[in-house]
């Protein structure tokens, strides 16, 4: 089964726009990021899209393409990565960010925003690289 071009572009879209938002944010000093409970709330917010729609990307391209279903978050981007879809290392550092989805919208309280803005600092290439490779796959 083919990929649909509307889904991925959308979800591409929704990633794109989110870490542009982001990007202010994971310039400032950390200092200053947990000062600012405004930063803190839309880090927080356009981070849970970004790993939603990369979710929603991974879910799609792992049922159109592989035809499998993975156990969990993080082994959606294992299976992809196991297809040659995802490099290793890219498949790795996407089944920690899947794993900072479930604190974020589970046990948001508990969050320390020292570990937003380290999933800032480290993640924001890593979503956009992801959004990328998937769209990559509609041109081949």
């Amino acid at each position: 089964m083919t990929l649909n071009p509307d889904v991925v572009r959308t979800r591409s879209a929704e990633i794109e726009a989110s870490v542009e938002r982001l990007k202010s944010r994971a310039e400032l000093p950390l200092a200053e990021f947990l000062a600012d409970r405004d930063a803190q709330d839309i880090a927080r917010y356009r981070l849970l899209v970004a790993i939603e729609a990369s979710l929603a990307l991974c879910l799609h391209v792992s049922s159109r393409r592989l035809r499998t279903a993975p156990a969990d978050y993080p082994g959606c981007f294992a299976l992809l990565q196991d297809a040659g879809i995802l490099a290793p290392d890219l498949g790795e550092r996407l089944q920690r960010v899947a794993r900072f989805r479930n604190p974020l919208v589970h046990v948001y309280r508990k969050v320390d925003n020292r570990q937003v803005d380290a999933a800032l600092r480290k993640n924001l290439g890593d979503l956009r690289a992801f959004s990328a490779a998937i769209m990559s796959l509609l041109e081949g």
